[in-house]
């Protein structure tokens, strides 16, 4: 259930049935019930009035959320670079190339791919808190999966940020890591707002 929330299977505002839950994934209501309250104390869904729904974030909230993330993804990749492992820039290049692969008219693929890039450098750090906080704090940003990716030019912009930051890790740079991939969801914070303020109100 967490994972369709996160890939924006259940979009934002959704409700989210007991009874349907536990049919589409083959239990009973009783698994679904603790399922929905774990996922409410991580604020991926809220309860209210009408039942239970897939949480809607403010641009406010969506700030917020990147204060946090912002110097924890630069310091990710500082610490990657500093203790990242030839078996960690494998995976890291691996999931580099497939993102480099993905069909521009596939944005689940896109945003999946994409954040898989970013989870092989949280693990090249070694550094289980950062990789519990940033995977935390990124399932809170699931109102726009690949949106911000969309944006004109993004894709390419963002594909090239990504090289060079790679590059700055394998070269062991913790300095110019830290930088770029601040700088890179600087930029990916900046357009997840603006997207979300010129959505038209429902």
């Amino acid at each position: 259930m967490r994972g369709d929330i996160v890939d924006g299977t259940f979009e934002t505002g959704a409700q989210l049935v007991e009874l349907v839950l536990a049919e589409k994934y083959g239990t009973s209501r009783t698994p679904v019930r603790e399922a929905l309250r774990r996922l409410e104390q991580d604020g991926l869904v809220e309860r209210g009035d009408r039942g239970t729904r897939v949480r809607t974030r403010s641009p406010e909230e969506i700030l917020e959320i990147y204060e946090v993330r912002i110097p924890l993804e630069a310091t990710a990749a500082a610490t990657a670079a500093q203790r990242h492992s030839d078996f960690d820039m494998i995976r890291i290049r691996r999931a580099q190339a497939a993102m480099d692969n993905t069909p521009t008219d596939d944005p689940p693929a896109m945003a999946a791919n994409n954040r898989a890039v970013h989870e092989t450098i949280w693990a090249a750090s070694h550094n289980g808190t950062i990789v519990d906080l940033l995977t935390r704090l990124n399932n809170h940003l699931t109102r726009y999966p690949a949106t911000t990716l969309k944006a004109p030019g993004r894709w390419h912009e963002a594909l090239a940020e990504h090289h060079e930051l790679i590059d700055s890790i394998d070269q062991r740079d913790a300095t110019r890591a830290h930088d770029l991939a601040r700088d890179h969801m600087t930029k990916a914070r900046d357009l997840r707002l603006q997207i979300y303020r010129d959505e038209p109100a429902e």
